[in-house]
This record gives structure tokens, C-alpha cells and sequence, in this order.
């Protein structure tokens, strides 16, 4: 270990399925579809490693003031290893109609609750493991912007401006504002028909941090007749996925991934599962929900 050229950590959260997640990744999609939109997300990674990431979101956004606003709010609760972290943040943004498309800049509040299980890992020799840290709150904050047009878009975003560390030792957060802490996002997608039942959406995430390789997301999913999509994507450094889904009803959308690791950890799990329920709230019944696909 002390003569490891280097290490590299996961920090925020990994999702394959991002393209039905963007509010957590950038608060300025709030309030880009037409009604009130919501999605759960569970993703359960490194299946058989022992203190891998498990991660559950909840989302809820929805356009307000003649469209010009959108407002939203997004939870989570994950754990890795001894840590734990629970955050809500609240997600506004500001939208400029420009024809058929839309330019929005957008700003995240956010408050998590952090601990530290350091008991469980059983050093009953070490001070500095003897005991759990409590659970101690964090505030964090961020923006970006995003561009949607009728067959693209695209996204930037910096969801946290602030470093949070807890202290295993004394017990105490200290939140630090840092460029060189901050995780750059990049998403596009678009769509394309190829005839009356197939359409084809390519997608792609790149993040970005300071002492950490770029990595990039590129997924192609094909939809048929508006009702079921399945695609294959890759991640670099880390791993090939599948995803599958369908949209239930006009309002109502599932979907599941596969992560097959393709680095040398995944000599040591068997995959990454991840599931997305979504709905979207149509409180006025005679208006018909044209179907979503950013």
C-alpha cells in the first residue's frame, strides 16, 4: 500500500440508467416535462463484494409559473462500506423558451445526514475505530444548465460545490469549497426514427474530477412502437451494461440494467443490478400524455 502510485475512489453516485435520472445529476431539468414527473431508483452494485455501494433515489420535479419555472425536489439514501449518507435537495430552475426548444439554468440546495459504522469493523486496538461517528449534517449545493430541443439534448452540471469530510476521530464535518473537489457532469442524447415502429435513442454521460481518469458513459437503445426499449451501452475502465423497459401505460415506465464488470474487479462480484420505476401525474385528464423521451 505505501507504494501504490495511485488510488482512485468512487465519490458521487454511479447510475447506469442516468437518462432517466437527470434531475440528481443536474438541477436544471426540473420542471422539463410536461407534468409532475417521478422517479424511484434503486441500484444495488458489486453484487457479492462485501461494503459495496447500494443506492435508492427518489425524485419529483414539475414546471410551474406558465412554464418559465421548474421546481423539484430529490432524496437519497446510500451506503458504502461503514459510511452512510441521506440527503434531500431542492432543485429550482429558471427556463427561457426559444421556439420549440429550451434553455434553463438551474440551482441545487441541498442537506445531508453523514455517519461512520467505525465499531463494526471490529479494530477494538485502534482509537480511531473504537467508536461510530453519529450521524452529523452537511449542507451542499449546485447548478448547471440544460438544452432541449424536440429530438436533443444536452446538459452541464456541477451537482456539489462543497467537499464534505467527517472526522472519524473527533466527530466533526468540515465542508470545504474547492475547485479542484469538483465532479464535472456532460449529458447528450437524441433520437432518431428509423421507420413507423423503431426509433433509436443514443445517449452519453462524461464526468469528470480533478485526479481522476474522465470517464464516459455511451449507451444506444432501440424503442419499438413507443412501448419497449432495450439497449447496450458501456462505461470505460469499468464495464459493459444491458438495459430493458417498457412504458406501461401512458403514464407509467419500468426499466432494469446489467452491469458486466469488464476490470479486474469484477473478478471479485458477479454484476450490477439497477431497476427505474417512473410516473408522470396527469391531473388533467383531457389533455393526452404525448410520449417522453429526455
Amino acid at each position: 500500500m505505501a507504494c501504490a502510485p495511485e488510488v482512485w475512489s468512487q465519490n458521487d453516485p454511479m447510475f447506469t440508467q442516468y437518462m432517466f435520472n437527470e434531475l440528481y445529476i443536474n438541477p436544471a431539468y426540473a420542471g422539463s416535462r410536461e407534468f409532475l414527473s417521478t422517479t424511484a431508483l434503486v441500484r444495488q452494485q458489486w453484487v457479492g463484494l462485501d461494503g459495496a455501494p447500494n443506492t435508492q433515489t427518489l425524485s419529483a420535479h414539475k414546471p410551474i409559473f406558465n412554464n418559465k419555472i421548474g421546481a423539484g425536489l430529490t432524496f437519497l439514501n446510500e451506503s458504502i462500506g461503514v459510511s452512510k449518507r441521506t440527503q434531500i435537495n431542492a432543485n429550482g430552475a429558471y427556463r427561457i423558451q426559444m421556439g420549440k426548444n429550451n434553455l434553463s439554468f438551474g440551482l441545487q440546495l441541498g442537506l445531508a445526514g453523514i455517519s461512520e459504522n467505525l465499531s463494526s469493523l471490529g479494530l477494538i486496538n485502534d482509537n480511531q475505530f473504537a467508536t461510530n461517528t453519529g450521524r452529523r449534517l452537511a449542507p451542499n449545493m449546485g447548478f448547471g444548465t440544460y438544452y432541449l430541443t424536440p429530438k436533443w439534448y444536452a446538459g452541464f452540471s456541477i451537482p456539489r460545490l462543497l467537499q464534505n469530510r467527517l472526522d472519524g476521530t473527533s466527530g466533526e464535518v468540515s465542508n470545504r469549497f474547492n475547485m479542484t473537489d469538483w465532479h464535472y457532469f456532460i449529458t447528450a442524447g437524441s433520437l432518431h426514427s428509423i421507420n413507423s415502429d423503431f426509433k433509436v435513442k443514443p445517449s452519453m454521460m462524461l464526468k469528470a474530477a480533478s485526479g481522476a481518469p474522465v470517464e464516459l458513459d455511451v449507451n444506444a437503445m432501440a424503442i419499438y412502437r413507443d412501448r419497449l426499449w432495450a439497449g447496450l451501452g458501456y462505461r470505460s475502465g469499468d464495464a459493459i451494461n444491458v438495459l430493458v423497459g417498457a412504458q406501461i401505460n401512458q403514464q407509467l415506465r419500468a426499466g432494469y440494467s446489467y452491469d458486466y464488470a469488464t476490470s479486474r474487479l469484477g473478478n471479485f462480484h458477479s454484476g450490477s443490478h439497477e431497476l427505474m420505476i417512473g410516473y408522470d401525474f396527469n391531473f388533467q385528464k383531457d389533455k393526452v400524455v404525448s410520449p417522453r423521451y429526455f
